[in-house]
């Protein structure tokens, strides 16, 4: 399937619409464009579950020469109230998974890349995993977070436990990434219906927006986006104490009209060669993307020079 979705010219655009590449330097030209729109960014280099520890420290290293990279681009677009550069890790791609040590391995390595990114005004969040990572995964960066306190932290308000994470967070004035959750989760820890995840992240977002931390509002639901706008008005919260983020190749006209109204915009950006898993969720995500990769990848070949715009 990966092979298929590489070598069809239709399924091709659509992999680059959502992954701008492979390559440190495909990345770095997206995000140059990003940042001359105004628009800030967070860098995700692909991968998870590593079990291996060469995996975790190259992925380490790959992450250090990318904080240096970003550190070189000019943000003077984008608009004051928090840092434009961003990277984003997953605990697992970092050696959470190596065993017994693997918590405190990964926890180290988190550190290194936080004290990298100190150095090149770069900041880190910390993406969240499938349910069985959480505890884990939020107990690293409470280890962390004292000594880099924009430390950033994923919740996925889709899990129960969710708000009471939230209200923690809130407390310590965290920088906290509301999603709505993008793993396929039992239904012994998760809302499975669209209706109650709705439900759960405003009960979140209000957590957030009635405290000391910075919300990041991570959707693409107009009725969040609109409820996250009304709330930040009644909470006296300007474009400096919140972001609207979303994620690379999705609701880019959105992003754009958030960003000329004066709103902190960061778009979350992934490169690799571990894109097949990222791209599978994203069709999940939206039966539209499903539905327009199945025609192309059906279609017959003398029709597929045709337009790839869903």
């Amino acid at each position: 399937m990966k092979r298929t979705l590489t070598t069809s010219p239709l399924t091709a655009s659509l992999v680059q619409r959502f992954v701008p590449g492979e390559t440190r330097a495909d990345l770095v030209a997206a995000a140059r464009e990003l940042l001359a729109s105004g628009r800030a960014v967070s860098v995700d280099f692909l991968g998870e579950y590593t079990t291996d520890r060469a995996q975790a420290d190259a992925a380490v290293a790959e992450y250090l020469a990318l904080i240096n990279e970003l550190s070189a681009l000019d943000t003077g677009a984008v608009p004051a109230g928090a840092a434009p550069l961003e990277v984003s890790v997953k605990l697992s791609a970092l050696g959470q998974w190596l065993g017994p040590d693997g918590p405190v391995i990964a926890t180290e390595n988190l550190r290194v890349l936080c004290t990298k990114a100190a150095e090149a005004g770069v900041w880190v969040t910390v993406d969240a995993e499938d349910h069985t990572t959480t505890a884990s995964t939020l107990a690293a960066i409470r280890q962390v977070r004292p000594e880099f306190p924009w430390l950033g932290t994923v919740i996925q308000a889709y899990l129960y436990r969710s708000v009471d994470d939230c209200r923690d967070l809130a407390d310590a004035g965290a920088r906290v990434r509301l999603c709505k959750g993008a793993y396929r989760e039992p239904e012994t820890v998760a809302h499975q219906h669209r209706a109650d995840v709705d439900s759960a992240y405003l009960r979140c977002l209000h957590v957030l927006m009635r405290s000391a931390a910075r919300p990041l509002v991570a959707t693409h639901d107009p009725a969040l986006i609109a409820a996250a706008t009304d709330l930040a008005a009644r909470t006296g919260r300007g474009p400096g104490e919140l972001e609207y983020q979303m994620l690379y190749g999705i609701r880019t006209d959105e992003q754009q009209r958030l960003a000329a109204r004066g709103d902190f915009v960061r778009v979350y950006i992934p490169y690799g060669n571990q894109w097949y898993g990222y791209l599978m969720r994203r069709l999940a995500e939206r039966p539209a993307n499903l539905g327009f990769f199945l025609r192309a990848l059906t279609a017959p070949t003398r029709t597929r020079h045709h337009s790839t715009s869903p």
